[in-house]
């Protein structure tokens, strides 16, 4: 059976693609964090570091139009559910206040950035940036309805924050060449879910400003 992105696919069907960035655009950067993206960091994100530079020109293009970019961060207490040692899949990272929760150093966030802290109870766990969050109700009070997506994992609070972004009602548009994820093998499946479920997959290319 053959498989194909979104932007393979619309090369298959001859479709030239070009997304805008509207006056109700936003930038969403998931969890650009030093223990994801750092390489002592507690639970590593292969490519992390790689797609940080690429972040920062999405930053600049929003910036620039005077748009809404936000940095969702995992903001976990020590005991969190998620950590192995509570019967989770993880390591303990992210810890609230340590040095492995904060955002990496070679990101260039800007001054009015929204900071968005998810996964903050002991007892429940939050892969999306809207799960828990004020998010909707911030993206909402300013009226936006388009949300460009970046940072990590692809596989993993990438996914479900634009899969909860689709369900919200709004359009999303990940950016492929600004994501990293935990596997290729499920990074490509959670992509297929999310264009299945709406979303669209694009790069710098096929932005238009």
């Amino acid at each position: 059976m053959l498989t194909l992105n979104y932007l393979e696919y619309s090369v298959y069907l001859g479709i030239s693609m070009i997304v805008g960035i509207t006056s109700k655009s936003a930038l969403l950067i998931v969890d650009v964090q030093n223990d994801f993206c750092a390489e002592d960091g507690a639970l590593p994100v292969k490519g992390c570091t790689s797609i940080i530079p690429k972040i920062n020109e999405y930053i600049n293009m929003f910036v620039n139009k005077g748009l809404t970019v936000i940095a969702s961060r995992d903001w976990h207490p020590p005991n969190h559910i998620s950590f192995k040692d509570r019967g989770g899949p993880w390591p303990p990272h992210c810890i609230q206040g340590s040095k492995g929760a904060e955002f990496h150093p070679d990101l260039k966030l800007p001054s009015n950035v929204v900071i968005i802290s998810k996964a903050f109870l002991p007892d429940k766990e939050a892969y999306s940036a809207f799960d828990g969050t004020e998010l909707h109700y911030i993206l909402t009070l300013r009226g936006i309805r388009r949300l460009f997506v970046t940072g990590v994992a692809t596989d993993y609070c990438v996914k479900a924050s634009v899969i909860d972004a689709l369900r919200l009602g709004y359009e999303v548009i990940v950016l492929s060449d600004a994501i990293a994820g935990v596997s290729k093998e499920s990074s490509d499946r959670a992509l297929e879910e999310m264009v299945r479920l709406g979303a669209i997959i694009a790069s710098k290319n096929e932005l238009k400003l």
